[in-house]
């Protein structure tokens, strides 16, 4: 097959192969709770960023193959796959967003319990005979 302007398609076989590799890569960590072996990385926060890049690339590289394809069966539907693919995307952006907030919720709450917990335990000093004054 002849191919002069190929720049659209080549982008959306990058877009398509890549967000195939880092999204399978995700899958298999949490699928296998390997995830759970790291908890310096904030995992929502990694599955937010994913889709959110996945979704604005898949537009994007939908778009311009759409506009710049030679009306063959095969690009026309990469081009419907490219929209469907984002639309799926799109919907788990909006998961991981509600997700991701709600576990900001949680975090910002359970550190404000901490810190009033140990408020009153430091009030709570004279109270307690273990500890001593030092100035008494």
């Amino acid at each position: 097959m002849e191919c002069s302007p190929c720049e659209g398609l080549y982008f959306f076989e990058f877009v398509s192969c890549s967000a195939l590799v880092v999204t399978g890569v995700l899958l298999l960590m949490f699928s296998l709770n390997l995830h759970t072996r790291i908890p310096q990385i904030n995992w929502n926060l990694t599955d937010l960023v994913n889709t959110g890049l996945s979704t604005f690339f898949f537009f994007i590289a939908s778009v311009v193959l759409a506009a710049l394809n030679h009306k063959t069966g095969a690009e026309i539907a990469a081009v419907i796959f490219g929209f469907l693919a984002t639309a799926v995307y799109a919907v788990n952006m909006y998961l991981a967003i509600k997700k991701w907030r709600m576990n900001s919720r949680q975090q910002s709450t359970r550190q404000t319990s901490d810190y009033i917990r140990a408020r009153t335990e430091s009030r709570e000093v004279d109270h307690r005979p273990e500890i001593q004054r030092l100035d008494a």
